[in-house]
């Protein structure tokens, strides 16, 4: 089994195409689920398999055209 990845606030930043305050903020708006290592003032830490789920729970299908005016593949 692999070991769940920690990712600073700039690579987990990078990985979701957002700003490094924008993680910063929804971390402190709990938002987000965060690691915070060596107590409250410690270091933000972000978990790879959180993050890819986030990703994957936020992903919305693609609007069904109504009357026959889709793509015929």
């Amino acid at each position: 089994m692999v070991p769940d990845r920690l990712l600073k606030v700039e690579e987990a930043a990078a990985m979701l195409g957002l700003k490094p305050a924008t993680l910063y903020q929804w971390a402190y708006q709990r938002r987000i689920p965060v690691v915070k290592l060596f107590g409250p003032r410690g270091a933000l830490r972000f978990r790879e398999s959180d993050l890819r789920a986030l990703i994957a729970g936020s992903v919305r299908p693609a609007r069904r055209e109504r009357g026959g005016g889709g793509l015929d593949l």
